[in-house]
C-alpha cells in the first residue's frame, strides 16, 4: 500500500541519528489531511514511524509542555 503525502512546510529538525532525522513538519496525508507531524525521515525522503497531530492537538501539546519544567 502506497501512502500519498506532500511535505508542505519544514518546521524544524529535532535530532539526527544514523542517517535518519526526526523532524516536525506540516504534512498533507492522502491529499486532504494537513497535520503537524513528528516523524523519522530516511535520507532518501521516505517517512518512517511517527505521529500526526491536528491543530487543536498541537496546541494542547504546546500547553502541556509549557507547564512542564524541562530544566
Amino acid at each position: 500500500m502506497k501512502i500519498n503525502f506532500e511535505l508542505k512546510k519544514r518546521i524544524g529538525t529535532l535530532s539526527n541519528r544514523n542517517g535518519y532525522t526526526k523532524e516536525l513538519n506540516l504534512v498533507e496525508w492522502g491529499g486532504e489531511y494537513l497535520k503537524y507531524d513528528v516523524r523519522l525521515w530516511m535520507s532518501d525522503g521516505k517517512p518512517g514511524k511517527g505521529i500526526t497531530l491536528a491543530k487543536a492537538e498541537a496546541k494542547e501539546l504546546r500547553r502541556l509542555l509549557n507547564e512542564e519544567d524541562l530544566g
